[in-house]
């Protein structure tokens, strides 16, 4: 008998998304209702969306009617659920965003707080560009720590390869990021190709910036190497960054290259040659 042969069937995204936008306040197959702001608005959703998509959404249906000797989360409440001190117009974007991973944001209804309190891997990244697009310094920061935690997790995400250049730039210049510098610089080459793309620009023009904060240096000879056999696929770093790389450890020092780029991150795997290149070191 042949063997059994499978494929794997994907559908459109966008469609899959549209679908579930409409189920956004939608009463119709509901089974938790809202009562939202000083309106006292109804809004209506469904618990097994609210509830695998947030932890906040549920704790919250997982704590049974006072009184109750129903294990937790067995018959999770039907509310109605008073938020009056909730906006109702971001309470539904936060819900469009649950529903669909996507919501048009605008300086009235970025909930700084909601954010902080339901971030995740996957979200993280989509989460800092909003903040650096309105202002909001504080969630950046808070953002860039969520991603400094986790930093193996985050670059393998669709968010951190939809970031614009210039908030990528301020990820690179951390020194707390949790990775090594060779999966950085192929997380970056990743981006890099998505980026050229979407924008249709060549990947050297759309890395331009990023690719700056780059720590070479700190790769080994066999790592550099490698890296200068795939950087002819796609020029994807300036020729005199990977020479700035091969004098540092020709010379045994950083020099001629910034300091920052021979500092260790948090995640750098140690190499022999780190020594010579961290002026501290004794």
């Amino acid at each position: 008998m042949a063997g059994l042969c499978s494929a794997r069937l994907q559908g459109e995204a966008a469609a899959f998304t549209s679908a579930l936008r409409t189920l956004v306040n939608n009463p119709q197959f509901s089974d938790v209702t809202f009562v939202v702001g000083r309106e006292q608005q109804k809004v209506f959703a469904h618990r097994c969306v609210l509830a695998c998509r947030c932890q906040a959404f549920r704790g919250m249906f997982s704590q049974g009617p006072v009184g109750s000797e129903d294990p937790p989360g067995s018959i999770p409440p039907q509310g109605p659920f008073i938020l009056g001190n909730v906006q109702p117009e971001v309470f539904l974007a936060v819900i469009e965003f649950l529903y669909t991973n996507s919501v048009t944001l605008n300086s009235h209804i970025l909930c700084v707080k909601f954010i902080k309190d339901t971030l995740s891997v996957e979200q993280v990244c989509e989460a800092l560009q909003a903040a650096v697009t309105y202002g909001q310094a504080d969630l950046q920061q808070h953002c860039l720590a969520f991603i400094e935690g986790c930093t193996a997790a985050v670059v393998r995400t669709q968010g951190f390869h939809e970031l614009s250049d210039a908030v990528l730039v301020q990820v690179l210049r951390s020194d707390r990021l949790a990775v090594d510098e060779l999966d950085l610089v192929q997380a970056v080459r990743e981006w890099a190709h998505v980026s050229s793309a979407v924008l249709e620009r060549p990947v050297p023009e759309v890395a331009a910036l990023p690719v700056r904060e780059l720590r070479l240096p700190l790769l080994a000879p066999s790592e550099l190497a490698t890296l200068e056999s795939h950087n002819q696929r796609d020029l994807l770093i300036p020729v005199e960054s990977i020479a700035a790389a091969w004098r540092a450890h020709a010379l045994r020092k950083g020099s001629g290259v910034p300091s920052r780029l021979c500092r260790p991150r948090r995640g750098t795997r140690p190499r022999d040659h780190h020594r010579h290149l961290d002026p501290h070191a004794k």
